[in-house]
């Protein structure tokens, strides 16, 4: 057996048969129409290209005009956005890709630039987020990464609106033609914000005790899978363990206990029957790998698949996968820069290397212009 081999056997995920356990991640791109924040057929392009892999998530998608973080970035709440999707999910469904979208609220990683009216963020609670930037656009093409205020704490009722305006939006993406949605409850945003003891400080029934913390992740999952079938959505956390290296976490939030307060959450998704969860694993170099216990934890509560992503290898990505504590493997910074990754691990070619100043904004360069193998042989052989 090779290490290609464990990624090229069948494996299905909620109502889809993928064709392999490859999975382009949701990577933010920054590449979205302006002013609009619709997708465009630049972006149509870049998901057609890596559509050989098992199973697309798109990059955050926010549900509303406060759930922005970061201008240029895509949303799903027009008419609009909705048509600028549809370019997207036409092109990979072409090549016979299965694409979800990510629905996206960031909470209070905002600023009042990027804010209805100028307003501040709203969040559970009025904690202004430490060692994060929002990015505002200061000229057209041109922005710059600010602080986040202190965000403003919602009302109850504008929690059950919220929970609406998630189920608005999956709606929303199977009308663009998406094949399921993603719930983005990783990385400090929102729906992270209301389960962590450290953003969500409020004595209501959203607040408190871990229940009452994971009540707004369970309202939402609930009301989505109403919208759209269970089977047709995932949930992504970050269950980080350690915070030795503050300034790499930072974006993610340490519980005490993060251990019992991710399987309680996992429990969530298990009752109500999702197709999978994405467990987003510290990826900076040298961060600590997830503990073995956890994994087995989650294979023990949740039957769903379980798709793992972190600064993945070929190799180590094969021997997760072997070990039968995931089921597909995500890989971010090699998917951008390799857009045949798929066939390149099936048949052991070498990788292009990744172009950092590129990721964020601009236009084709960086994003629809890294070379496949094959025409890279053949631009060698001429």
């Amino acid at each position: 057996m090779t290490h290609a081999d464990p990624y090229f056997t069948p494996v299905t995920l909620g109502r889809h048969t993928l064709r392999n356990r490859i999975v382009l991640p949701p990577l933010t791109r920054q590449r979205a129409a302006r002013p609009g924040d619709s997708a465009t057929s630049l972006m149509a392009e870049y998901y057609r290209q890596r559509a050989g892999a098992g199973f697309i998530v798109t990059e955050g998608t926010q549900i509303e005009p406060r759930g922005q973080g970061y201008s240029w970035t895509p949303g799903i709440y027009s008419i609009a956005q909705i048509e600028g999707w549809r370019q997207v999910t036409d092109a990979v469904h072409a090549q016979g890709g299965v694409i979800f979208a990510q629905l996206w609220h960031v909470g209070r990683v905002s600023h009042h630039a990027l804010q209805p009216n100028g307003d501040a963020p709203v969040a559970p609670s009025a904690i202004a987020p430490e060692k994060v930037k929002a990015f505002i656009e200061t000229a057209p093409g041109e922005g710059q990464l600010v602080a986040p205020p202190t965000p403003r704490a919602l009302s109850v009722a504008e929690i059950h609106d919220l929970v609406d305006m998630y189920a608005r939006a999956a709606r929303n993406a199977l009308a663009a033609g998406f094949d399921g949605v993603e719930l983005h409850s990783a990385n400090g945003y929102l729906i992270n914000q209301f389960i962590s003891e450290h953003s969500n400080t409020r004595t209501d029934e959203y607040g408190g005790s871990l229940g009452n913390r994971l009540r707004f992740l369970r309202e939402v999952v609930a009301a989505v899978s109403e919208a759209v079938g269970a089977d047709r959505v995932g949930v992504r956390f970050t269950p980080l363990f350690e915070s030795t290296d503050q300034e790499r976490v930072y974006i993610g939030l340490v519980e005490s206990d993060p251990h019992a307060t991710y399987i309680e959450a996992i429990r969530i998704l298990e009752q109500a029957g999702v197709a999978y969860l994405s467990i987003a694993e510290a990826d900076w170099e040298g961060a600590p790998d997830l503990p073995i216990g956890f994994r087995e934890a989650v294979r023990e509560v949740f039957s769903g698949r379980v798709i793992c992503a972190g600064r993945y290898t070929v190799e180590r990505g094969a021997k997760l996968l072997e070990s039968g504590l995931a089921d597909l493997v995500a890989f971010g910074r090699a998917f951008i820069a390799n857009p045949d990754l798929p066939e390149r691990i099936a048949n052991g070619w070498p990788l292009n290397p990744l172009d950092p100043t590129t990721l964020y904004g601009g236009a084709e360069k960086g994003f629809t212009d890294y070379p496949t193998y094959r025409a890279g042989a053949v631009a060698a052989a001429g």
